[in-house]
């Protein structure tokens, strides 16, 4: 495929939404000359944010508030948001009259003639994705982020060089059109599975399916990073054909990759064994974000960056927002900022990243999730003081497990329905010496527009607050 194929070509786009990723689509196709529709379910009003930003095109028709069978079936192309299923009526009737449907990341790779280092997992993703980009940076590799947390998709092809290194973050959504498309990334690295986007699946059968995409279709001269230690992905091994790169807190069986020994993070590869780093060195929180540093150093290990520049960048990375991003400490209280901790798993794993007493906020909506596990490690950690819950079906039923685990039917706990009445509360309740964390182990809709809306006005909050 090339840019040019778009020209006077007619493709509609499903999902404008109010993240972005619908923008730079359709910016993209624009630019290459084709003749878009816009349609979306939501109203103008909603969507006044994302119009505004394609005010200066003035070639869009615009479809909203409706879908129209004609703009599935009278087009060249169809191009779905990440979000909307592959069962989708509408997505059934274009593929039912021979009509391709896309998405960014399918459209990126076969436009793409660059190495590929996808990434995905259930969590870890965006850190593991940053982290690589980072140490190829550092070693003066031309190097991109591709989809990577908010960043764009499409626009970023008009960056590429002949030597440029693409590291793309992949969500199961978005490896679900590379699977349609028999494709998959050059280096694949996959940090973990966990249940998840349950009420977007039907079964966790058909997540990992998804999920498996991302080195279904290597060649045997590509390379697989897998963790090593993840029971789900020990299952999904045999299906590799390319060669296995693993990362593990134990000793690897590999060839190439990393593991931990002894407090210090390790190289491995045909030149033998190699201290990269001591574990304590490392300024970020969590023994998660350990294997996400294993997995960086094990993809980097393949790209071929020498020990120093992998131990120079882990030591400079201070992290991403949301993910334990530490925000403000007022009055001896410091304040983290964890909300892209979306399933239970990942709250527990933010919650064990302190040994100060914490003053927790956690809950929201609902993805079909087990919460047990969150809630046994409410009911035991000593170290939390008090949790205050943000409305919402997950909270519900977090709290329905708390009495019965505690054995406290009748026992009240703390709901609020916005940010700050939830920050205001954790301020009175702390004090110096302790943390408020908002790992929250369940989705953001209903209150916020996602989780990253959920943590700027955490953010917000924390720094609006005086003593």
């Amino acid at each position: 495929m090339e840019i040019s194929d778009f020209r006077k070509k007619k493709i509609t786009v499903m999902g404008l939404g109010l993240h972005g990723g619908g923008i730079g689509v359709i910016r993209f196709l624009v630019s290459a000359g084709a003749k878009v529709t816009v349609t979306d379910l939501k109203s103008e009003q909603e969507l006044k944010g994302s119009l505004d930003k394609l005010k200066d095109l003035s070639e869009i028709k615009y479809v909203l508030g409706q879908h129209r069978e004609s703009d599935f079936v009278t087009v060249d192309m169809l191009v779905k948001n990440p979000a909307v299923p592959w069962t989708n009526r509408y997505v059934q009737l274009a593929l039912k009259n021979n009509v391709p449907v896309e998405m960014d990341s399918s459209l990126f790779f076969k436009l793409c003639k660059n190495k590929i280092i996808g990434v995905t997992g259930t969590k870890g993703k965006t850190t593991t994705a940053s982290l690589i980009y980072a140490i190829l940076k550092t070693a003066q590799k031309d190097v991109i982020k591709v989809g990577v947390s908010q960043i764009s998709v499409l626009d970023k092809l008009k960056e590429l060089k002949k030597e440029t290194l693409v590291v793309f973050e992949l969500s199961s959504w978005r490896l679900s059109a590379l699977g349609r498309a028999n494709l998959s990334p050059q280096i694949s690295v996959i940090t973990n599975l966990y249940p998840d986007h349950l009420n977007y699946y039907a079964s966790m059968e058909e997540y990992i399916a998804d999920k498996e995409y991302i080195f279904l279709h290597q060649r045997k001269d590509d390379f697989c990073v897998i963790n090593a230690d993840d029971v789900l992905l020990k299952k999904s091994r045999a299906k590799i054909s390319a060669q296995i790169v693993e990362f593990s807190q134990n000793k690897i069986n590999s060839e190439n990759g990393a593991y931990s020994r002894d407090g210090s993070i390790y190289l491995k590869n045909k030149a033998g064994e190699k201290k990269i780093i001591d574990i304590c060195e490392i300024s970020l929180r969590g023994a998660h974000n350990q294997k996400n540093l294993l997995a960086a150093v094990a993809t980097s290990a393949i790209l071929g960056v020498e020990g120093e520049n992998i131990k120079k960048s882990i030591l400079e990375f201070s992290g991403n927002p949301h993910r334990l991003e530490f925000v403000r400490k007022l009055a001896g209280v410091a304040y983290y900022n964890d909300s892209a901790a979306t399933t239970p798993e990942s709250a527990v794993f933010g919650i064990k990243s302190f040994s100060e007493t914490l003053v927790l906020i956690c809950g929201g909506a609902n993805k079909n999730l087990d919460v047990s596990i969150l809630t046994k490690e409410i009911a035991g950690n000593k170290n939390i003081k008090k949790v205050i819950f943000l409305a919402g079906e997950s909270t519900d039923r977090i709290i329905e497990e708390l009495r019965k685990e505690t054995g406290r039917e009748k026992a009240e706990f703390e709901v609020v329905r916005s940010m700050e009445l939830a920050v205001n509360s954790a301020m009175k309740s702390a004090k110096t010496g302790d943390v408020i964390l908002l790992s929250p182990g369940a989705s953001s809709f209903g209150l916020f527009v996602n989780e990253f809306d959920r943590g700027d006005k955490f953010r917000l909050a924390v720094n609006s607050l005086n003593l």
